[in-house]
């Protein structure tokens, strides 16, 4: 196993500063968690479990086996995980799982999809005695991050309990990366305590190197998330089904934008007005990526003269005759009206940084545009740009030319889209290979349910 060997107590004074700022931190958030809890009921749910504090029944679900624990910040993350561990479970169908998230939204969804013999937890805040109290109460025969979720006490506490760790479908964006750069003396003394390292990209891999990952435990495999890519049974027709009952049969045109950031529902309805006297049967359906949103895009729809119907209150308003715009105020069924769709315009690459999954609208075939802001999907937008399987857009200008191009063009949008969906089926089968590696370097023993 690698890593083993790393001594640990020549860093004493860098885990005591860590330990320190870490506290003054969360100090200084505690208002805003605060502030969260009586805002939204869902994020003060279980908030003792940040503490490492469980119930009895908890407590007893722990102790009846030793479980493989994942820790997934939030939605995309929980995705990975929930496949890592579907395959994993395939393969190994002695191994039970702990999973841990951070966000209140990624709690609900792993609740939803978690199998009933998996123990579903909050992460507990990274500071010495709320790990150890986690560690003791988990007691996990191996420990796998999703992404780059580095938190110092539990990689550090984890190993001198000779737990072994690895990070699966990783991934350093250019923010986290000129972050930690400044923090490269703490580190040169985290990351070689890390037994694997699986990531997505060779830049990723070069990036975890520079900033103290030893080499020869890092392994380039590309994106888990085409593997997480699925299109579910009758998910498309229950999306046509909402949609003829907004009056949008098949006849219209889907503009459809997914996941979309404050600037770029103001854009996009700027670009369906310029384009509806073309394209006389286009519908532009927003999704925004935060729900709680919905208010300030309706009055963004207003302001643009436009008539809409919202989802959430379709049944109760219908509306008086076809919408030109229609709300996707939802959470869970974004990915069924990509079925729908004609052309798709990915969010939070227009007006904002950082880009949304392009996989998931591929998988179905449709043809894709995005900003240029595309960074934390850095390998999957070089895979997109070499299969030609995608349109990237400089400005607002040029999406408007680049919907009224495809929106005129059956031709090409079939093209586009069949790209896409192949590219997907290609790149599928990371998950594997990431299991491949973890079965060999996390070295997990015989059940031990002592």
């Amino acid at each position: 196993m690698a890593g083993r060997s790393v001594d640990v107590r020549g860093c004493t004074m860098v885990w005591i500063l860590y330990n320190v700022l870490f506290a003054i931190g969360f100090t200084l958030m505690l208002p805003r968690f605060l502030f969260r809890m009586a805002r939204r009921g869902g994020y003060a749910k279980h908030f003792e479990q940040r503490f490492a504090r469980y119930d009895a029944a908890t407590l007893d679900r722990l102790k009846s086996k030793r479980r493989v624990w994942i820790h997934a910040v939030s939605v995309g993350e929980i995705y990975v995980a929930l496949k890592l561990m579907q395959a994993w479970r395939a393969r190994r169908p002695d191994l039970a799982f702990v999973l841990t998230t951070t966000t209140s939204t990624g709690h609900a969804l792993a609740a939803r999809s978690l199998p009933p013999d998996d123990v579903l937890l909050y992460f507990p805040l990274d500071l010495p005695l709320i790990m150890r109290r986690a560690l003791d109460a988990v007691r996990p025969r191996a420990l796998v991050l999703v992404e780059l979720e580095l938190w110092p006490n539990l990689v550090r506490l984890a190993h001198e309990r000779a737990i072994p760790v690895a990070l699966a479908n990783g991934r350093v964006s250019d923010h986290s990366f000129k972050g930690y750069r400044k923090l490269a003396f703490f580190t040169r003394r985290l990351l070689p305590l890390i037994d694997l390292f699986c990531v997505q990209t060779r830049l990723d891999g070069e990036r975890l190197a520079a900033l103290g990952a030893p080499k020869h435990r890092i392994s380039v495999m590309g994106s888990a998330k085409y593997d997480v890519a699925e299109a579910e049974l009758g998910g498309e027709e229950r999306a046509r089904a909402v949609l003829a009952q907004a009056g949008i049969t098949p006849a219209h045109r889907i503009l459809l934008g997914g996941s979309t950031w404050p600037g770029e529902e103001d854009a996009l309805l700027d670009v369906y007005k310029g384009l509806k006297t073309r394209h006389r049967n286009l519908v532009l359906v927003l999704a925004p990526r935060h729900v709680e949103r919905a208010e300030a895009v309706v009055r963004e729809i207003r302001e643009h003269a436009l008539t809409y119907a919202r989802r959430s209150v379709l049944d109760r308003e219908p509306p008086r005759g076809i919408p030109q715009v229609f709300l996707l105020d939802t959470t869970g069924e974004l990915k069924h009206f990509y079925a729908c769709a004609d052309v798709i315009f990915i969010g939070k690459s227009l007006t904002q940084h950082g880009g949304q999954n392009p996989i998931e609208p591929a998988l179905y075939g449709k043809p894709i545009i995005v900003g240029p802001n595309m960074e934390n999907f850095r390998g999957v937008m070089d895979d997109f740009r070499a299969a030609d399987a995608l349109v990237q857009v400089p400005d607002l200008q040029n999406l408007r030319r680049a919907c009224d191009d495809l929106l005129s063009n059956e031709q090409r949008r079939h093209v586009l889209g069949r790209r896409a969906a192949e590219l997907v089926a290609e790149k599928r089968g990371v998950i594997g290979m990431t299991l491949d590696l973890l079965d060999r370097a996390l070295e997990i023993e015989a059940p031990d349910d002592t």
